[in-house]
Formats: C-alpha cells, structure tokens, sequence
C-alpha cells in the first residue's frame, strides 16, 4: 500500500540538504497511498459533507508545514508519520460532521467500516473459511466480502483495529508494533487472537447447512 522505501530514504536525504523539490516529490508519491487510506478509514455515512480528496489534500498541507520537525526528530519511518497526521485528521472530520461528543482515538477507529467489497475483504473470507477461494461468480465474492466485514463489525476495538492494520492498510506486524507501543511477539499474538475472534464471529455467523459460502 505504500511507496517504496529505498526510494522514500533517498528522498529524505535530498530533503535533508535542503532540496525543497524532493520534499514536493516525497509527499507527492505517498498521494496515493494515502488516498486509500482515507478510502479505508473515512465513515461512508459523512462521505456526502466530506470527500476523500480533501481529506488526503489537508493531510500533505500539514504534513509539509510540519516536515521540517519531521527531520529533525524522525521518530517513526515516513509513511507512518504521515499516517499518523491523516488518522488525526479522519477523526477531525468524523467529530465535526457527525457532531457527537469528544471521543478518544480508539473509540473513533473502532467505528471503521470497510469501504465495500475489495480483495482485502476476500483474502480474509478465504483465511477464516479454511478454503482456497476460486474466482467464482461475483454476487458469491461479494456475500463472502460483506460477511467478513460484517463479522469485523461485531469484534471489540482492539480486535478490529489491528485486523484492519495488517489486512487492509496492509502493516507488518514490526510496523503495528510500533504504532501500538507493543513487542513485536506482543503484536504477533494480539494478531492472531483477534484472526482467532473474527473466525468465531464468522462461522458462528454462516447460514446454517453452509460451509461458509451459500
């Protein structure tokens, strides 16, 4: 999902020098990245009072205006900083359009709802239903993609939030560690607990006399 690193360091380097076309260019080549993301993480239900346009252009406005600090101080890779200020700025937009009371980050995030029907959705139909799925007919990928993201819906906060990391922003594991303020192992195991969840929650969920698929 997100821009190659070694090409990512090189620009950084140049913007180190001072080179203000290499940051145009750093911020430019995440444009897309960050797209999706907001793709991911905008509420469908404000999508009418707030396009995913503008959210990703107010995101590279202050990425820029606080790229200088970024330098001095690179705390985490690039592309998670720049996550970090659309996360802050998709929650903005959330509690100004829904007009609800003040909520904390995780509570905000755990309202995420996949943006329809994608290959992420079915990756993870074909994980939880111990099955290879096979390019069958479309109107059965597309049940198989809205029951994983039905079952998504139903799992507590943590849960949810680090499927969706790994899944459909597409994260390592070391990555969600870092965001997370986890070990490595620690993240490892929180994944596989909320995989273990979301199968539940799947199954559970089948038509009865199913395998999974109807």
């Amino acid at each position: 999902m997100w821009s190659n690193a070694p090409q990512t360091e090189e620009l950084l380097a140049q913007a180190q020098t001072g080179d203000a076309s290499a940051v145009n260019q750093l911020l430019e080549r995440h444009r897309n990245s960050l797209r999706q993301l907001v793709r991911i993480r905008l509420d469908q239900k404000i999508r009418g009072r707030v396009g995913v346009s503008d959210v990703v252009q107010d995101v590279l406005v202050e990425a820029n205006r606080r790229f200088q600090r970024y330098l001095e101080n690179p705390v985490m890779p690039f592309h998670l900083w720049l996550r970090h200020i659309a996360r802050d700025r998709i929650i903005d937009a959330h509690r100004r359009h829904r007009g609800t009371a003040r909520r904390s980050v995780d509570r905000e995030q755990n309202r995420w709802s996949p943006a329809g029907y994608d290959q992420s959705s079915l990756q993870l139909a074909s994980i939880l239903n111990d099955k290879r799925l096979t390019p069958a007919a479309a109107a059965i990928q597309k049940e198989m993609s809205r029951r994983v993201e039905q079952s998504l819906s139903k799992l507590d906060e943590k849960d949810s939030e680090i499927i969706v990391m790994r899944h459909y922003e597409m994260l390592t594991n070391q990555e969600v560690a870092l965001i997370l303020n986890l070990t490595e192992p620690a993240a490892s195991m929180r994944y596989l607990r909320a995989i273990r969840r979301l199968k539940d929650t799947f199954l559970k969920d089948a038509p009865k006399g199913s395998d999974g698929v109807r």
